[in-house]
């Protein structure tokens, strides 16, 4: 599943390019506006932008978005099929100028292939004790949340028991207060809130540990 944000000022195209790629599994925002299209970038992975929209350029928001997300991926889909128009755009950080009239399998294609390239997900960097999120956006990370959240990434998924965890932690799990691990992961999601606007991808599973809901590489 890829976070996707339409940006198209035709509502009829975009509500069916969104219906056929929610059918396809993944998370659709809308904008028919530049003003509505900003406060939505924070969750998304990949950006559709038309270029040709009521209040300013599409080669403008692909230029703002690629300075702000540089690993947000950005396709151009529009009517303006010059050279130069195609030039600008790809120049401008886009990595896919489709024409329109787009065959929505074809569209399809080049979301997923463009998801796989990216590696759309989060992203744990060790050296630099960073979070980035599938947006791009990065939170800056203290030791023990860099320790906790390493070894969730190399569960791929699986539960971690509390006892690992703590242990990993570099504590004796018999005298260590579980409270205090409790009070690590509220601290790091209401971070990642605020410092990402989105949500931490860790579900706290009662009675055993916690687990990751989306792929995070470590790096």
């Amino acid at each position: 599943m890829s976070r996707i944000t339409l940006l198209e000022d035709e509502p009829t195209l975009c509500d069916e390019m969104a219906a056929f790629l929610r059918k396809r599994g993944h998370a659709v925002q809308q904008a028919w506006r530049l003003a509505d299209f900003w406060p939505l970038m924070a969750q998304t992975g990949i950006a559709i932008i038309d270029v040709m929209l009521p209040d300013g350029s599409g080669f403008e928001a692909v230029q703002q978005l690629r300075a702000l997300s540089p690993r947000a991926g950005i396709i151009v889909l529009t009517a303006r099929g010059s050279l130069d128009d195609k030039l600008t755009g790809l120049g401008g950080g886009a990595d896919h100028y489709l024409l329109k009239p787009i065959k929505l399998l074809e569209l399809a294609a080049v979301i997923d292939s463009l998801a796989r390239r990216l590696g759309e997900g989060w992203r744990l960097d060790a050296q630099r004790h960073e979070l980035a999120s599938p947006s791009g956006s990065v939170i800056a990370l203290s030791a023990a949340e860099l320790v906790f959240l390493r070894t969730l990434a190399r569960a791929r998924g699986a539960s971690v028991s509390r006892r690992s965890l703590i242990e990993a932690l570099g504590h004796d799990w018999l005298t260590y207060d579980e409270r205090r691990l409790e009070q690590l992961v509220s601290r790091l999601r209401r971070r990642c809130e605020e410092g990402v606007d989105q949500p931490l991808p860790v579900k706290t599973e009662r009675g055993k540990g916690y687990s990751l809901t989306e792929s995070m590489q470590a790096v």
